[in-house]
């Protein structure tokens, strides 16, 4: 309880120092008094950049939340995005001897593991920080190691910030629109498996396997022989930043096709693996001497299972054929909610979007225009979508901004329609949709050979039981009228009948003894019969042309 007690204290102080005193006011009541560090002027800074640098003065767990919420474009305003991608998690690494005991956990004998682990880390992260080591055969690794006491800091956070999401939003109302504990709950399950360094290196390997095929995309072997929850050991990469094109062209390489390399990874990964690198910011993508692209950083990715993957390929080709239709359908088919009475104004804004997107210059063309108004669109009506598809997105906009600075021509609207054209054709005849279709006839087989039972079922229950049937009240008055009409017409007809067949058996039987009245009355009865006949289709004919008009 102290230690969260303290961490309010430091959370009040550091929002206090960037100008959020009306906030601490309401959302900490009483605290202000401890506080004691004066707000140095930081007036000329937008609230933006403000938050931003507050998130990183709070450490690990408030700048992983704000990189984790740059993603939802769909949600947040485009410069708090902006200033949210600017988060920088790198902080001053912890002395060896602090780090050393965490190793000895899973190598409790160094000699026998490594021939050198050097002291000086090669990166220093909030959550860890990476060693380059020598193994006794010779083989270099990369050594992750989680931070000592890092667990419980975070955990502590999360409770905070569970509590102040609930807080915030029974203080403010409006913005209950942001469901600000669904996005905590959701940010709390992404952190604990990014403390879990065996996830990470679960999703290495599925990530190297996924690209096997694809020469010169290397992801890093994992060494579980000395990995764990705290500790990752895996293959050390020698490279340069993806983005560094001097350095780049200084390898003897062109960085036009690095950027196509890319893209081809990517390309495969999203639409074809339905298993992608999340993180693909410049740090996490390097370039080796040797043409190769290496994915490092495993913790965000992002899992689109085929149904899903189906939809996001509708959705991205709607957006680049300027369907409005199909765009809003594919959202549909993501559980997508819009309110129906914004429904043709939303549809209105994707046109302008997709519209403008178009009539570009060819030169100008970059598809995270039509990306951005999206998610833009979706923000104003407050339409909340699944954090897969903004990953995607959010993805797809690093790609296009990283393969433009490799290579100033690159165009992802040409390059991907082709693509997302060819991966369409193939999912609708894949294995998975054939089965799709085998299901969906059986479901309706099925439905038919229940027809006969459910008919028998509603027989049996019809004369076992009693069937109510409600009415409106202010239809009973015609139905009862209606009801009268035609049981007068019924029984004009059947007296109309009862005379018709009484005179038709005494005429049948006129060669018998009978009186003379009796067979005038027959005939009598007979042109009765016929006169009220006439007079019947006469008043069905009137009535009829009545409704008519």
């Amino acid at each position: 309880m102290v230690t969260r007690l303290r961490r309010y204290r430091q959370i009040a102080d550091v929002l206090a120092k960037y100008g959020f005193d009306i906030l601490v006011e309401e959302v900490f009541p009483g605290i202000g008094r401890l506080r004691g560090a004066p707000k140095p002027a930081e007036e000329r800074r937008s609230v933006y950049e403000r938050i931003r640098l507050a998130l990183e003065e709070l450490g690990p767990t408030y700048i992983k939340f704000g990189q984790i919420m740059s993603t939802r474009r769909e949600l947040l305003p485009p410069e708090l995005i902006e200033e949210l991608q600017r988060l920088q998690d790198q902080v001053a690494p912890l002395p060896f001897e602090e780090i050393l005991p965490e190793i000895r956990k899973y190598c409790p004998n160094l000699e026998e593991c490594f021939d050198i682990i050097e002291a000086d880390p090669v990166a220093a992260a909030s959550l860890s920080q990476v060693h380059r080591a020598v193994l006794r055969d010779g083989r270099v690794v990369a050594l992750k190691v989680q931070r000592p006491g890092i667990v419980d800091l975070i955990e502590t956070d999360l409770l905070i910030l569970q509590s102040l999401a609930r807080r915030v939003e029974s203080l403010f109302p409006d913005l209950q629109v942001y469901n600000l504990p669904g996005m905590v709950d959701e940010f709390s399950v992404q952190i604990r498996r990014e403390l879990d360094f065996s996830q990470d290196g679960m999703n290495a390997e599925r990530l190297r396997r996924n690209m096997r095929d694809i020469p010169c995309v290397r992801v890093p072997r994992i060494h579980w022989e000395i990995s764990g929850p705290c500790l990752l050991a895996m293959d050390y990469v020698e490279g340069v930043r993806i983005d560094d094109v001097a350095a780049i062209r200084a390898f003897g390489l062109f960085p036009e096709e690095i950027a196509d390399l890319g893209f081809q990874a990517y390309v495969q990964q999203i639409f074809v693996d339905g298993f992608f690198h999340g993180d693909p910011h410049p740090g996490n993508l390097l370039v080796t001497g040797r043409g190769e692209i290496a994915f490092l950083d495993y913790g965000i990715v992002g899992v689109l299972r085929p149904e899903r993957k189906r939809v996001f390929v509708d959705l991205l080709l709607a957006m680049t054929r300027t369907d409005v239709a199909g765009v809003v359908s594919a959202l549909r088919r993501l559980d997508v909610h819009i309110d129906p009475a914004d429904l043709d104004a939303v549809k209105d804004d994707l046109y302008l979007v997709l519209l403008d997107y178009r009539e570009m210059r060819l030169e100008q063309v970059n598809f995270a225009v039509a990306i951005r108004g999206l998610t833009d669109t979706l923000r104003r009506y407050h339409i909340r979508v699944p954090p897969a598809l903004m990953l995607m997105m959010k993805v797809i906009v690093m790609v296009m901004d990283v393969g433009t600075r490799l290579d100033p021509a690159f165009n992802f609207d040409q390059r991907i329609r082709p693509y997302l054209t060819g991966i369409a054709a193939q999912q609708r005849l894949s294995p998975e949709t054939m089965a799709n279709a085998v299901r969906s006839l059986a479901g309706a087989a099925e439905g038919l050979l229940a027809i006969p039972a459910n008919v028998n079922e509603t027989l049996k229950t019809l004369s076992e039981g009693t069937v109510t049937i409600e009415l409106e009240d202010t239809d009973l008055g015609k139905i009862v009228g209606v009801i009268d009409r035609t049981s007068d017409k019924i029984i004009v007809g059947l007296v109309v009948a009862a005379i018709v067949v009484g005179s038709s058996l005494v005429l049948r039987v006129a060669d018998l003894p009978v009186p003379g009245y009796v067979t005038t009355l027959a005939a009598l009865g007979y042109v009765f019969a016929v006169l009220v006949g006439f007079y019947a289709v006469y008043n069905v004919l009137r009535h009829g042309r009545a409704l008519q008009r």
